[in-house]
C-alpha cells in the first residue's frame, strides 16, 4: 500500500473528509459504504464489496433474502436441491 501523502484532522464527531482528488480516484460516491478495517497499527478505509456469507468470494455476490451469496454456492446448492427431489 503506498501512501497518498494527504494528512487531515478529525473533527469533533469523529469524522475526516477525504479529500475530493482520492474520492475521484477511487470512484467513491456521496452515500457508498466504506468498509472500515483495522489490521496492527493501521485503519484501513475501502470500498464495500459484498462477500458471499459461504465461501467469502467477492465475484458474482448478488442479494438473496438480506444475505449475500455468489453465483458457484447458488449453483451448489441448486444442485442439492434438485438431488434431494
Amino acid at each position: 500500500m503506498k501512501p497518498a501523502g494527504v494528512v487531515r484532522k478529525v473533527d469533533q464527531l469523529g469524522r475526516i473528509v477525504l479529500p475530493k482528488s482520492l474520492r475521484k480516484r477511487y470512484q467513491m460516491n456521496e452515500g457508498d459504504p466504506v468498509e472500515i478495517l483495522v489490521s496492527g497499527d493501521h485503519i484501513i478505509l475501502e470500498r464495500y464489496r459484498p462477500r458471499c456469507v459461504f465461501c467469502g468470494s467477492m465475484e458474482l455476490v448478488s442479494e438473496f433474502r438480506e444475505r449475500h451469496i455468489c453465483a458457484e454456492c447458488l449453483g451448489e446448492m441448486q444442485l442439492l436441491k434438485q438431488n434431494k427431489e
